[in-house]
């Protein structure tokens, strides 16, 4: 089990597990922050992680959910579950946020929503690298996003189907 601070000095924790799960899928991955939002909690999931906890948690605690994720388990923090099941109940809305991206930008916008790399979206889609690279930056500015972990954040709440 990785435990990931969810923000670093230069990047995010969300990230390296990103790039953790696409290397070495066997390893389980638990982000601690102190970062109570949303959008980082979706993005840490999007990322493959698979439990998220909140660094308030006392140390018997987070040795038990270490032990939890090891043996297959999943595991959010008890002060975001609510608002993560609340959220899942009401549903995807319905709205025009992908009317400015062509088809191709929107499955790519998806396979960046379920964790996928440039490199693996390229081979799935039968494209360049450098293609998939130049899609990404399009749809992010496009939603007028910078950052790879906004779109995944997106993918997650504005499904294309």
């Amino acid at each position: 089990v990785a435990i990931l601070d969810g923000r670093l000095p230069d990047g995010s924790g969300i990230d390296v597990c990103r790039e953790v799960r696409s290397r070495h899928p066997e390893i389980a991955a638990l982000i601690l922050t102190s970062y109570d939002d949303d959008e980082a909690l979706f993005a840490a999931i999007m990322a493959g992680a698979a439990g998220y906890v909140l660094k308030q948690i006392r140390g018997n605690d987070l040795v038990d959910a270490v032990r939890r994720i090891a043996a297959g388990q999943s595991l959010l923090d008890p002060a975001v579950t609510e608002r993560v099941l609340d959220r899942l109940r009401s549903g995807p809305t319905r709205d025009d946020a992908l009317a400015p991206l062509t088809d191709q930008e929107r499955r790519i916008l998806e396979l960046i929503g379920e964790g996928l790399t440039n490199r693996q979206i390229a081979e799935r889609m039968f494209l360049a690298e450098k293609t998939v690279k130049n899609y990404v930056s399009s749809l992010l500015g496009k939603l007028g996003m910078q950052r790879r972990t906004q779109a995944a954040v997106f993918a997650s709440k504005h499904p294309s189907t």
